[in-house]
């Protein structure tokens, strides 16, 4: 059986508790979620119930494309994984 270094298992402890800290440090001070989440309305009812978020997003681009009911804003990203950032 080998015993292990009590010098390295404070150093390996120390290195542990000092990552640990900065994921801490590095998530509080990650910015606030500032994407609107899906809306909670008739309309947008059947997207809730999907399983697949795959599918939902197909569906998406009928009334959010730039013919559509409610087209996005010109500044907004693809819109080709929706629920990938506005969570039900």
């Amino acid at each position: 059986m080998i015993t292990p270094n009590p010098a390295r298992r404070k150093w390996l402890n120390g290195a542990f508790v000092l990552a640990c800290a900065g994921l801490l440090v590095f998530l509080y001070l990650a910015p606030e979620e500032t994407t609107s989440p899906l809306p909670v309305d008739d309309l947008h009812q059947e997207f809730h119930a999907m399983e697949s978020k795959k599918e939902a997003d197909k569906l998406c681009v009928q009334c959010h494309s730039q013919g559509g009911e409610s087209p996005l804003p010109e500044n907004h990203p693809d819109p080709y994984r929706c629920l990938f950032c506005h969570k039900r």
